[in-house]
This record gives structure tokens, sequence and C-alpha cells, in this order.
């Protein structure tokens, strides 16, 4: 349809990216765990792209407190889920995307099932325990994982793709103590959310190259990047047999 040619115009034009890149992002599905932060950011770029179907899940409700950072959620929004009020806005946002919104728990028991059709799994999340039970469902089921986490002025992002580099549990062996309120400036999750909406269509489109083996650190107060690279555990317990 020429609106919708014109709509991605600007990525489409990019070279390498093409009309082939764009076929490609319609026909893929993406899941994104989690609607905060992370997930206010990542969710409106994969949507103004024009991923073909994007799966949003949060089981959370939209507090005053989140707003510094969530901007998918408004003050009118308070109380709701936030997997509706984020379908609210990514829907008009671009209606041409199929969006499922979620609200659920995601445990070890239901992750495989909600992933099983995605081909990307993307991390909008706020904690890790929730995180490596996503982790360990990508690489039994095979499904790219990008990775991304904040606090205060600091991030990080990596992109798992099982088999071919280090899972989550290779890099981070040991769990992290979630602290009940722990700080975080509202322009870090925009920063690391974009970056993981970038990554997320780079695996799609075939454009460039992803971060697998490698973690890329944000220090927001400096503002620098630096990157480190990452190995696989031959006797991690979730990717060791691979």
């Amino acid at each position: 349809m020429p609106n919708e040619f014109e709509r991605y115009l600007r990525q489409i034009i990019i070279p390498g990216f093409g009309e082939a890149g764009q076929h490609k992002l319609a026909s893929a599905h993406v899941l994104l765990a989690g609607l905060g932060g992370l997930g206010s950011a990542i969710a409106p770029y994969l949507v103004a792209a024009g991923v073909g179907r994007l799966t949003i899940i949060d089981n959370q409700k939209v507090e005053l407190s989140n707003l510094n950072r969530q901007l998918l959620h408004w003050e009118k929004d308070i109380g709701r889920f936030k997997a509706e009020s984020a379908w609210e806005k990514l829907q008009a946002l671009n209606p041409s995307v199929e969006i499922q919104a979620i609200a659920m728990t995601i445990t070890g028991q239901n992750a495989r099932r909600l992933i099983r059709d995605a081909d990307v799994v993307v991390d909008g999340m706020d904690n890790f325990p929730t995180r490596f039970v996503l982790n360990t469902a990508c690489v039994r089921l095979g499904k790219p994982f990008v990775h991304g986490a904040v606090q205060g002025l600091a991030g990080q992002i990596t992109t798992i793709i099982p088999g071919k580099g280090p899972c989550l549990k290779c890099v981070i062996p040991q769990l992290r103590k979630k602290k009940a309120i722990f700080p975080v400036l509202g322009a870090v999750p925009g920063v690391i959310g974009c970056l993981e909406a970038m990554e997320t269509i780079k695996l799609i489109t075939g454009l460039g190259e992803p971060m697998v083996g490698r973690m890329l650190f944000f220090d927001g107060l400096c503002m620098r990047f630096c990157e480190i690279e990452v190995s696989r555990n031959p006797a991690c317990p979730i990717c060791g047999k691979l």
C-alpha cells in the first residue's frame, strides 16, 4: 500500500535494509516481557518500525511513581493494568501492527508456552529472577533473547542467541538481590530500551552485527559507553550442553 510505504520510507532507504527488510519486519512476531521504563521505550519503536505482531506481557498496574520513566502510561492510567494502558497507546501509534496484550506473571511453568511462537524475545523486566526464567525458556526453544537492565544512571545490554554465544546465566551466574525500590532516572531506560529495539530490528532484518558475546554498558554520570567480551561457560547449567 502506498501509504504504508511512505510510513516506513526513511528506514527502507537505509543501505542494506530495503523493502526486503520491511517485509521481514512485517512477518515477524516479537514478544516483549515488561512494560515499565524499558518496555515504554522498546514497544513504541518496534510498533513504529512496523513489526507485524507484538505480544506485550506485564502483570502490574500503573502507579504514580512509575510516571517519571514509563512513558506509555499517563496519569489517567493509574490503577489500570500496564498491558491494557500500553495496548491503547501502541494501537493508536500504528494500527497496522497486531498487538496482543497479556496481564500475566511470567513463570517457569508458562514461559515456554508464551514465547513458543515468537521470533525474538525482548527483556523489559525490572527483576533478574524473571529474566533468568526467560533466558532458560529461550535457550530451550532456541529463541534470540535481547537483554537490557538499568539502575540509577547506568544500564547494560547484550544479545543472546542460543548456541552462538553465552546465555544470561553464563554472563551473570548469580541472582542479583532486588531492592524493593531501586533508583532510576527516566531517561536511562529510554537509552537502553531504544538500543534493545534497534537490536531487535537488526536481528529480524539481518542488518549489521548483533551483540552476541558482548555486553555494552552505559554510564550516564559521565556519559560514556564501554563494551566487554563475554564468553560461554562450558559448565553452564542452562546452555552448557548446546
